[in-house]
């Protein structure tokens, strides 16, 4: 049962911190691409898989060297959805800091500054999943360290 959280967390922790290190790059050469959002959503889903995995594990009676296992799996969701939420207010403080009300406001202004306020925000959302990827990747290391 080990090897399988061991898969998992090794998973986890490879997923993640590719799509944590391209985002990242990508968040500071602000040349922000599709891939990124994809790799992304990618470790997402494999977390949630080691969250299911951990699961299961736990009904089948696996005991982990350290019980810290079971906070390092299953962190990673609950990281996620915050960093999601995180991503969602952030396109609001660009129009907040722009004195914009709303999208409607920004539709009103000429091109290239529309075009500037939504590279900001774009910006803003891949920094916020860089760092909330690289968070879940160094859990998943602790997962794996620890089972």
């Amino acid at each position: 049962m080990t090897d399988v959280a061991h898969l998992f967390a090794a998973l986890v922790a490879i997923s993640n911190g590719i799509a944590g290190i391209v985002a990242a790059y990508l968040w500071w050469k602000v040349e922000p691409h599709r891939s990124a959002w994809l790799l992304i959503r990618a470790g997402q889903i494999v977390a949630i898989g080691q969250a299911i995995v951990a699961g299961i594990l736990a009904l089948k009676g696996l005991e982990p060297e350290d019980t810290l296992y079971w906070l390092y799996a299953l962190l990673p969701v609950p990281v996620g959805f915050v960093a999601e939420q995180l991503r969602l207010v952030s396109a609001q403080m660009v129009l907040d800091a722009r004195d914009l009300e709303d999208a409607q406001a920004v539709g009103r202004l000429p091109a290239e500054d529309q075009q500037s306020i939504v590279l900001q925000i774009v910006r803003r959302e891949l920094g916020v999943m860089a760092a909330a990827a690289l968070v879940i990747a160094f859990l998943a290391l602790r997962a794996l360290g620890t089972v």
